[in-house]
């Protein structure tokens, strides 16, 4: 009875940590992010930035660094200016679609800085080739977005295809021209963000102040919009395996895809410090198919909980099956217990 209780008190003592932390169970990130792992805030910052520093600088153009990063194995560019993800795109772009004039949507496909080159020196390196925040886009919608802020349209100047938009905002302290783009990828766009300000921390002497950043550093309303963003559209599929790609090309990761929780941590109000890494040690343990569609099946484990990535508890269940076609697509997390062990597994709902 009493190693009963033990074990229920180990295994709640366990959740209020993933609560607070959302913990990743992905042995290469725990690797990848051990110093940083314990630290919360500033310390954080810091820590992230060492990790991801001086990565390997690529030449201009990236055309050929495209076709690996942006496919969507179709052998079609993925263009977040175009594409429209569960529907039908407008059009769709071949790699051999580059810029070049153009005179419309669905011309030709080009580079843009997501984090715009005006305010980052982008035309030297290593900002002007930096993958975690360059991507293939339509060029024509890429220059109507030109060098303005990401925002909150309120008054509508103009609509994209795929229904980005541009237009005045109450984002800024200051009415300005912003960048909205469609829902499913305002989370890529945040944590490319949060990547170049902690990337280039301490390295912007040449960088200009803009609506978003006082050189690296977001300001309060960026801040603000930015985690508005990441929490609406959790990591996807498509950024797990981006941000792996560009690591093979370039040697360094976008900590904001691999641990989404480290936002909270340096910008909001989480405390990181008892995030720690919990491998299951027992191969036995079986999560299947991952990612997944419909049903998520358990085997060998005696009890499941299923959470967001906001911690929110899902489904706390015996059973060995979970339903996942009731959830969006997105990223989630599954504490896992079996024995007197406790793990957790990174699930991707398709």
């Amino acid at each position: 009875m009493v190693q009963k209780r033990n074990l229920q008190n180990k295994f709640m003592r366990k959740l209020l940590i993933i609560l607070i932390s959302v913990l990743c169970c992905n042995s290469l990130s725990a690797q990848y992010y051990q110093n940083a792992l314990g630290k919360t805030g500033n310390a954080l910052k810091v820590e992230l930035h060492d990790l991801i520093d001086n990565h390997l600088v690529q030449n201009w153009p990236l055309w050929t660094h495209f076709q690996t990063t942006d496919d969507k194995v179709s052998g079609h560019v993925w263009d977040m200016y175009s594409d429209i993800p569960g529907g039908t795109p407008p059009y769709t772009f071949n790699f051999s679609n580059t810029c070049g004039q153009y005179s419309d949507e669905g011309d030709c496909f080009n580079h843009e800085h997501l984090w715009p080159k005006t305010y980052c020196n982008g035309n030297a390196y290593p900002t002007r080739s930096d993958l975690h925040h360059l991507v293939p886009t339509d060029g024509y919608v890429n220059n109507k977005r030109g060098s303005f802020p990401f925002g909150e349209v309120s008054n509508v100047a103009w609509t994209s295809d795929n229904g980005s938009r541009t237009g005045t905002s109450s984002t800024y302290p200051t009415s300005s021209q912003v960048f909205e783009p469609i829902d499913s990828f305002k989370g890529d766009i945040a944590r490319a963000c949060f990547y170049m300000s902690v990337r280039y921390d301490g390295e912007d002497a040449a960088w200009t102040n803009w609506e978003m950043a006082n050189g690296a550093d977001l300001t309060t309303q960026a801040i603000a919009l930015l985690i508005a963003w990441h929490n609406l559209d959790p990591v996807s599929q498509k950024e797990l395996d981006r941000n792996e790609r560009v690591y093979q090309i370039q040697g360094n990761r976008n900590p904001f895809v691999d641990y989404p929780q480290f936002v909270e941590c340096i910008w909001g109000t989480s405390d990181c410090t008892p995030l720690s890494i919990d491998l299951l040690s027992d191969e036995k343990i079986s999560v299947f198919p991952n990612p997944v569609d419909d049903i998520l099946n358990i085997e060998n484990a005696r009890k499941s909980i299923l959470l967001d990535v906001s911690g929110k508890v899902l489904v706390e269940t015996y059973e060995s099956t979970i339903d996942m076609s009731v959830y969006r697509a997105g990223l989630y997390f599954l504490l896992l217990e079996k024995g007197d062990e406790i793990g957790t597994q990174k699930i991707i709902k398709k």
